[in-house]
């Protein structure tokens, strides 16, 4: 048995009967949908035309919700539908940057995730779903895809049909009739922060307890004042009632020159891991690279002196503490910080990182321990290194599982790239602790952030090959963000390798200051962008 959806777009007449009846049967909360309606419009008058597409969970047979879920919150059932538990649910959000087709949000009474679950409650007691029920015109069609007697089978062998996002080989369970690029893909229609045809441009997404303030900004004529002050804002120009004619203008141009719009969508959901993420990432380098320096200058030159040691564990661990607490304040449900170790779902790299930092701050106090009562337990730094290289990395693995997020996919140029980033910060704070340790660690630094802008270069001119991708270095380069992407790409790479090749003393210092920024700033931004990416 294997359940899934056939929207037929032959019969539907976008009438949000099923949005409705959805969020009536789950008592869903104002600003968010577990289905949807989407509307373009094509062509160019007299000859335009309106379609409607209904949006919701695909139900996938290989859900990378479920894969990057860490607590089985997300989990398939028998008859393929991907249900939900949101008694287990921590509110990570890594289901939400796994789905590429934008079904899941953070319920705003609950702080877990929610989504379609096909109505499983009334199917386990022989009734439709919902939708299917309330749909004046059965454009939308259930039942069993293995079973070749039912209707929607019959429906998927006869008819024209196509899924959303083939290729990200989830292999999903909805079926649309008469379907078209423009209705299916994000990117065959323009998405702009804000745009005048759609009521809910401003919608409130991830932000749904704020709906009632959000909705109330969103009237066609403070989308035109606010697109007009930012285009002064880019261009310099004078904002005055000129500039907002302008924008006006512009617009009515996109409409005659016929191009397929959205007239009518779900809200944008924002940015879902903010500084919280970078800044996790960022100390995790610097615990991660501290220690991974100390093991490598003690298999190298000899053991640190005691004092540098117990200072370079102590820098450690306070970072580590750091990196835990980051970690913790980004989950929705920070009270259930704990289900990932205690009841973790192990194909899930957040349960695998949260397992390797953990083993990783034991084995580092273990070694504290050592340090103050000199057991000479020297097998730590081979124990210790090993997983400070893996703590360094793991989250490169947590972005690919990431799967809606195209720029994240390259998993091991990203690791290298942490890596990297982990030597740099080890490097310098090796340097502070162990004045004597200078010139060495200034070397290490200098490779280190040579090879860091070669992977950075690597990413910007040969990245991963699709449009979403594309989108995203193109937003990085020259979005809004670019500023801190080239500011942190100067300040953390080029003035830092200019400084290093002097060999003074204090200048090496301050490169390995900026080096840090510069680090967090690249890496704010690439977390950053891939996710103000439209996927639905």
């Amino acid at each position: 048995m294997n359940y899934g959806f056939v929207i037929d777009n032959r019969m539907c007449i976008g009438c949000h009967a099923c949005t409705v009846a959805c969020k009536s049967e789950h008592d869903v909360s104002i600003g968010v949908n577990r289905t949807h309606v989407k509307y373009i419009e094509k062509g160019e008058f007299p000859n335009s035309t309106r379609e409607f597409s209904v949006h919701r969970c695909n139900h996938c047979a290989d859900a990378p919700c479920v894969e990057i879920c860490p607590t089985t919150a997300l989990y398939d059932r028998a008859d393929g539908i991907v249900d939900f538990d949101n008694d287990r649910c921590i509110g990570c959000k890594s289901c939400m940057q796994a789905c590429p087709y934008d079904a899941l949000y953070i319920d705003p009474d609950t702080n877990t995730a929610a989504k379609c679950n096909y109505c499983a409650h009334k199917v386990d007691s022989g009734y439709e779903p919902a939708c299917v029920t309330v749909c004046p015109v059965e454009a939308i069609i259930s039942g069993d895809l293995d079973d070749p007697s039912t209707h929607i089978s019959q429906l998927v062998a006869n008819e024209n049909t196509m899924t959303r996002k083939p290729e990200k080989m989830t292999d999903p369970n909805l079926y649309y009739v008469n379907g078209s690029k423009e209705m299916l893909d994000p990117n065959a229609t323009s998405q702009e922060d804000t745009y005048v045809w759609s009521e809910q441009s401003q919608g409130v997404g991830h932000y749904a307890k704020y709906a009632d303030k959000r909705l109330a900004d969103s009237d066609t004529e403070n989308l035109l004042v606010q697109l007009a002050m930012e285009n002064s804002a880019r261009t310099g120009k004078s904002f005055d009632q000129r500039a907002i004619d302008n924008v006006a203008k512009e617009i009515q141009q996109d409409i005659d020159q016929g191009d397929a719009r959205r007239v009518y969508d779900s809200p944008s959901k924002g940015v879902l891991w903010g500084w919280e993420v970078s800044g996790y990432v960022w100390t995790k380098a610097m615990a991660t690279g501290t220690f991974l320096m100390m093991g490598l200058w003690n298999f190298l030159k000899g053991p640190l002196d005691s004092s540098s040691e117990f200072y370079g564990l102590i820098t450690t661990l306070i970072f580590m503490g750091i990196t835990g607490a980051l970690l913790v304040k980004d989950l929705d449900r920070p009270d259930r910080f704990l289900y990932v170790l205690l009841r973790p779902q192990w194909k899930s790299w957040l349960v695998k990182g949260a397992y390797i930092i953990t083993i990783f701050g034991g084995l580092v106090t273990i070694k504290l321990i050592d340090n103050i009562y000199g057991f000479n337990w020297n097998w730590l730094w081979v124990l210790g290194s090993i997983f400070s290289v893996l703590g360094a990395i793991y989250t490169a693995f947590l972005f690919a599982q990431a799967r809606a997020r195209d720029l994240w996919q390259s998993k091991w140029v990203s690791a290298t790239h942490m890596l990297v980033h982990a030597i740099i910060s080890g490097s310098f704070v090796l340097m502070i602790i162990s004045p004597l340790s200078k010139n060495y660690m200034a070397n290490f630094l200098l490779l280190s952030i040579t090879i860091n802008i070669i992977i950075i270069m690597k990413e910007i001119l040969f990245p991963h090959n699709t449009p979403d991708s594309k989108k995203a270095i193109h937003l990085m380069t020259k979005g809004y963000y670019s500023k801190y992407f080239w500011l942190g790409i100067t300040l953390g790479s080029f003035i830092p390798i200019i400084m290093l090749s002097t060999q003074i003393g204090e200048l090496v210092i301050i490169a390995g200051v900026l080096s840090l920024i510069g680090n967090y700033l690249t890496e704010y931004v690439r977390i950053r962008i891939p996710q103000m990416i439209p996927l639905s």
